[in-house]
C-alpha cells in the first residue's frame, strides 16, 4: 500500500470530479405501478435537464417511454411532482415547455389533449367508472393570481373540462374511493402554507360525476394534514400532525390514531405526489417515517395497529408503492446513492432496478457523515451531519485544521438527509469538511422544532449554521479562520445572511439566493406569495422587519468574498435578487462573482451548468483562501480581488 502524500487541505487530488458526477448521475423519482409493469421517471442532466418515463417489465427489460424532445415536468405550484400516471399501458403526462397533457399509447407517440392555453396540469388519477381523468388544475389564464382548482377531464380530451372543486387557494391529493363513489382531497388558503395547516374534504361522486354534500374532516389553521389515501376495503386514511408529529389516522365516523409515536410519517408537501405509505392490502400498509433525521421501512397491521419495523440498509427512504408481494421504494444512504428499489414483502430480499449513479468509488475516497447534535441559542439544540475531509492519498500537516463548508439546505421548510451525495464528496475528497445543516425550522424533528422558525426566518437558521460551525472550530475539527456557507433558494437567503450579519463566516456561495425579502413578497409566484408572513410577518404590515432582515439593505456590514449563481428564467427568486446584491458588492469593493446561466429555472438541470457551480465555487475559495488546486478549471472572473 502507498503511503499517503502530506498536502493542504483543499489541494487533495481527487478522482470524484465534476466531469465524473454529471456524466454518472441521474434524477430518479416518481415511481408508479400498472399491473406488473413498473415506472419511473429520471432526471438526465446530460439531456440538458430533461424528465424522462422509463418503463420496466417483469422480465427486467427497460425502455424509455418519453420520446425527445418531450419533458415530463409540471409547473403547478411552480415545483412541480404529480406529473404523470400509468391506467393499463397508456401513459398521461404533462410536457414542460407547453403544460398540456399529453395521452401516450404503448408503443405510439404522444397527442395532447388538453387545449393550447395557460394552464397546468398536476396529481391525476383516472376515474375508470367515468373514463375521465380527475387532477389539480392551475389556471393562468386570468388576470392576477392564478386560479387552482379540481378538475376532470376526458382519457381522450373529446370532452370538455369540469370544475369539480373550487373556492380555496390550494388543492392537492385528490383521491377516489376503490368504487369511485366518493372523492377526498386536500385544501388550504393563503397565508399557510400545506404543512402549517390544510383540510381534508371528502364528498360524494353523483351520477353525473360532480361532486356533493362535502364534508370537512380534519385539519384546520394550525393541523397539517397530508397524503389521504383509500385502503382496499374503502376506509380513508391520512396523515396528521395533531399531535405534534405527522402520524398515521384513519376516518371511521371519528378519527382514529393509528400509531402514535414521536416521529414523521409525513412530508412537506412541496411537491405534489410525496408517497409515503401505500397498502399491501386492507389489512396492511407499508410507510416509512423519520426519526432524528434517519428513515426507517415498516409493516403496519390495520387491524391489531402493530408496526414492525423491517430491515434495510438505508438512511432515506420514500415514494412508497405496493404490488403484490413486494414494495417499491426511492432510497439511500452514507454509502448507497440513490436507488428505485424492490423489496419483497415476504423474504424482505432486496433488488436495485435503478441507481441515481453508477460510479464506483473506492471507499477510501469517501467521507461517511456523523450525526451531531449542538448547543444553539435559549439553551436549545440544532443539528446537523458533518462529513471530515477524506482521501486515501494524502494526509494534512499535523498542525493543519481543515477548511469548513457548511451547508444551508432550501425550503427553508425542508431538511437534509445523510443519502450519500457525490457533491458533498467532491469536497471532503480535496480536502473539505462539511456541515450540512438540520436548522431549527426544518422538517424530520416534529412540529415544534418546525415552528421554531415562526417569524424567525433569518435569525434561526442562522444562528444555527453559525452555531453548528463555531461548535466544530471550538473542538478542533476545523480551522475557525477558514468557515465558509454555501446554499440554493432558502438556503442561499440563510447564506447571505450569515455572510452579512454574523462575522463567524470568511466567504460564502448563494446559489438562486434571497437578498431583498420584500422584493420576494412582492415578486413570487401564488404557492409562495405568503409563506414569508410565518416566517417573518405580514407584508407590507411588516415592511420595516423585511428591510431589517434583508442582506442587500446591509452591505456595509458585509466584509468578505461572495459568488452568486443564477439561472435567467427563475421564477421562484428572479435574477434581479442576485443581481442587486452583485451591484453593491461591487460598489463596495469586495470580491465578487456572478455566474448567469442561460435557459435555466429554479435550480440548475443542465451538466455543463451543474460542473461549473462545482468548479467555479471551488475556484473561488481557492483564490480567496490562496491554496494550490490539483486540477486545472475553467477560472471564474472574480471583481476587486
Amino acid at each position: 500500500m502507498v503511503e499517503p502524500r502530506t498536502a493542504s487541505y483543499g489541494s487533495w487530488k481527487s478522482p470524484i470530479t465534476s466531469d465524473l458526477i454529471v456524466a454518472g448521475t441521474i434524477g430518479l423519482g416518481g415511481v408508479r405501478l400498472d399491473g406488473e409493469v413498473v415506472y419511473w421517471t429520471e432526471l438526465r442532466p446530460t439531456e440538458a435537464g430533461r424528465n424522462v418515463i422509463v418503463r420496466r417489465t417483469p422480465d427486467g427489460k427497460t425502455t424509455d417511454i418519453t420520446p425527445a424532445p418531450f419533458n415530463v415536468r409540471t409547473r403547478v405550484h411552480e415545483y412541480g411532482g404529480g406529473a404523470y400516471l400509468v391506467h393499463q399501458g397508456t401513459v398521461y403526462f404533462s410536457n414542460f415547455a407547453d403544460q398540456r397533457l399529453y395521452r401516450q399509447d404503448a408503443n405510439a407517440e404522444p397527442v395532447a389533449i388538453t387545449p393550447e392555453a395557460a394552464l397546468r396540469y398536476a396529481d391525476g388519477v383516472v376515474d375508470v367508472q367515468r373514463q375521465r381523468l380527475i387532477c389539480v388544475r392551475e389556471d393562468h389564464t386570468g388576470e392576477g393570481e392564478a386560479v387552482n382548482t379540481i378538475a376532470s377531464l376526458s382519457l381522450d380530451g373529446s370532452r370538455e373540462q369540469r370544475v369539480l372543486v373550487s373556492g380555496s387557494d390550494f388543492y392537492s391529493s385528490p383521491r377516489l374511493s376503490p368504487d369511485g363513489s366518493q372523492l377526498a382531497w386536500l385544501s388550504w388558503n393563503h397565508p399557510n402554507m400545506p404543512w402549517d395547516g390544510t383540510e381534508l374534504w371528502v364528498a360524494t361522486v353523483t351520477t353525473d360525476g360532480l361532486v356533493e354534500t362535502a364534508q370537512c374532516l380534519a385539519g384546520g389553521i394550525k393541523e397539517s394534514v397530508l397524503e389521504p389515501q383509500w385502503s382496499p376495503d374503502g376506509v380513508l386514511y391520512f396523515v396528521s400532525d395533531r399531535s405534534g408529529w405527522w402520524n398515521l389516522y384513519r376516518w371511521k365516523g371519528d378519527i382514529e390514531p393509528l400509531c402514535p409515536m414521536e416521529a414523521e410519517f409525513g412530508s412537506p408537501h412541496w411537491v405534489f405526489g410525496i408517497a409515503n405509505y401505500a397498502f399491501a392490502s386492507a389489512q396492511r400498509l407499508v410507510c416509512t417515517y423519520s426519526k432524528e433525521g434517519l428513515s426507517y421501512l415498516a409493516s403496519f397491521a390495520t387491524q391489531t395497529k402493530q408496526l414492525e419495523v423491517i430491515e434495510t440498509p438505508y438512511t432515506e427512504i420514500g415514494g412508497i408503492h405496493v404490488a403484490p408481494g413486494r414494495v417499491l421504494f426511492n432510497a439511500g444512504s452514507a454509502t448507497e446513492p440513490g436507488a428505485i428499489v424492490q423489496l419483497d414483502l415476504a423474504t424482505h430480499t432486496i433488488e436495485v432496478l435503478q441507481r441515481s449513479s453508477t460510479l464506483t468509488i473506492e471507499p477510501g475516497y469517501l467521507s461517511v457523515p456523523q450525526t451531531i447534535a449542538f448547543p444553539t441559542e435559549h439553551g436549545l439544540t440544532a443539528y446537523g451531519f458533518f462529513y471530515p475531509p477524506k482521501n486515501q492519498d494524502y494526509t494534512a500537516p499535523s498542525d493543519e485544521r481543515p477548511p469548513l463548508l457548511v451547508k444551508s439546505h432550501g425550503g427553508p421548510t425542508g431538511s437534509t438527509s445523510t443519502v450519500f451525495n457525490l457533491k458533498i464528496q467532491y469536497w471532503t475528497s480535496r480536502g473539505f469538511a462539511v456541515l450540512d445543516v438540520n436548522y431549527g425550522g426544518s422538517t424530520g424533528y416534529g412540529r415544534a422544532y418546525r415552528e421554531r422558525l415562526n417569524g424567525q426566518w433569518g435569525i434561526v437558521d442562522v444562528d444555527d449554521c453559525a452555531n453548528g460551525a463555531t461548535y466544530l472550530a471550538n473542538s478542533g475539527a476545523v480551522d475557525g479562520d477558514r468557515l465558509v456557507i454555501d446554499g440554493g433558494s432558502a438556503g442561499g437567503y440563510t447564506t447571505l445572511a450569515a455572510l452579512t450579519f454574523r462575522k463567524v463566516f470568511k466567504a460564502g456561495a448563494s446559489f438562486y439566493g434571497v437578498s431583498d425579502l420584500a422584493a420576494l413578497a412582492q415578486d413570487t409566484h401564488k404557492f409562495e406569495s405568503r409563506y414569508l408572513d410565518g416566517l417573518i410577518g405580514p407584508y407590507p404590515e411588516a415592511e420595516a422587519l423585511y428591510k431589517e432582515r434583508s442582506p442587500l439593505y446591509a452591505t456595509d456590514r458585509l466584509s468578505c468574498p461572495v459568488i452568486f449563481f443564477q439561472g435567467d428564467e427563475d421564477q421562484v427568486v428572479p435574477p434581479n435578487q442576485a443581481e442587486m446584491m452583485v451591484n453593491a458588492l461591487r460598489a463596495k469593493k469586495l470580491p465578487v462573482a456572478y455566474v448567469l446561466f442561460a435557459g435555466e429555472q429554479h435550480g440548475f438541470r443542465k451538466a455543463e451548468n451543474i460542473k461549473r457551480t462545482l468548479d467555479g465555487e471551488f475556484y473561488f475559495y481557492s483564490s480567496v483562501f490562496g491554496f494550490a488546486m490539483a486540477d486545472a478549471v475553467e477560472p471564474v472572473a472574480i471583481d476587486n480581488l
